[in-house]
């Protein structure tokens, strides 16, 4: 499509956003009322494109590229909408990229560190809108659960530049897999959770506001990270371990201040790391949970083979 033909796909992107947020004296906000909802909607983000980053034809970027012309158009009528992207954008500053990773467990466990010397003064902030580990069918056996883990940790380090995340995609049919893998499974009568959907709850029930500045000796295979709530003084402490030995990781959080000597540890049970849950053997692999003391300061903690474990303090 020529450039110049964008016009109309444009005003369609304002009607639709229209139709979502405003209100009933405009013409699709009334449409909506019509449609039944009165009330309007609040858009926050809107994104632009979808991987451009595989179009090679270089129409997307540039001044007069298919992002401009979008991103000119709404920045123009709602300001406010903050604008996202999935391909590196010259011409207009992105507000969001969107960041998209189907990889490997051995990808994932290696690349925990992918956002630590990211940015911190790019106006362009990162949301990893879609990714996965990569294993096991219909859904994730242990190794991937133990690939995402890595990754989520990376994450929450540097959740200062990294906004949001949203694991892709979510429920399969048993009997009608097109893509794999994927968080819960189910047929007519039953469902089950992967042992990644596990790790997602996990880490998304035990994570701070603040991350802390905590250091680590006695392994280098074990991928961390460290975070408080500021509200409840609760203090979370991740650890990976993608190995198939146990190891023993020595933390230091001097800098911290008064810690609770107990706490709970929450692990992902180990095992093989090709296991799995299935419909038939639904709960195969799940989480644990089991009370700790004598923590201080500067305090070690051995983890099993190919486990995630959560501490909670406080």
């Amino acid at each position: 499509m020529d450039l110049a033909d964008l016009g109309p796909y444009v005003q369609d992107a304002l009607g639709e956003i229209e139709y979502a947020t405003g209100s009933t004296s405009t013409t699709w906000g009334a449409r909506r009322a019509a449609d039944g909802h009165p009330a309007p909607f609040a858009i926050n983000y809107v994104e632009i494109d979808n991987e451009d980053f595989f179009d090679k034809s270089g129409s997307h970027d540039g001044d007069n590229g298919r992002f401009a012309q979008f991103y000119d158009a709404i920045k123009a009528k709602y300001p406010s909408i903050k604008i996202m992207s999935t391909a590196k954008v010259t011409a207009r500053t992105a507000d969001v990229q969107d960041d998209h990773y189907y990889q490997n467990a051995a990808w994932m466990n290696t690349h925990s560190s992918f956002y630590d010397n990211a940015s911190r003064t790019s106006p362009t902030k990162i949301m990893v809108g879609e990714w996965a580990t990569r294993e096991g069918s219909p859904t994730p056996n242990l190794n991937a659960a133990i690939g995402d883990a890595s990754w989520l940790a990376g994450m929450l380090r540097n959740s200062d530049v990294v906004t949001h995340e949203a694991y892709a995609p979510l429920l399969v049919n048993v009997n009608n897999t097109t893509w794999t893998p994927d968080l819960i499974d189910f047929n007519a009568p039953t469902s089950y959770n992967s042992p990644a959907y596990y790790v997602q709850k996990m880490l998304a029930d035990a994570h701070g506001n603040q991350v802390l500045p905590a250091s680590y000796t006695g392994t280098s295979t074990v991928n961390t990270v460290v975070t408080k709530d500021s509200a409840t003084g609760k203090i979370y402490f991740t650890l990976v371990n993608p190995s198939s030995a146990a190891q023993v990781v020595n933390i230091n959080l001097s800098g911290a201040g008064s810690l609770p000597a107990t706490g709970t540890a929450t692990t992902l049970s180990p095992a093989s790391p090709t296991d799995t849950n299935t419909i038939t053997d639904p709960d195969k692999i799940t989480p644990t949970t089991t009370p700790i003391s004598g923590v201080s300061a500067a305090f070690a903690r051995s983890v099993p083979a190919y486990s995630v474990t959560v501490l909670t303090l406080g």
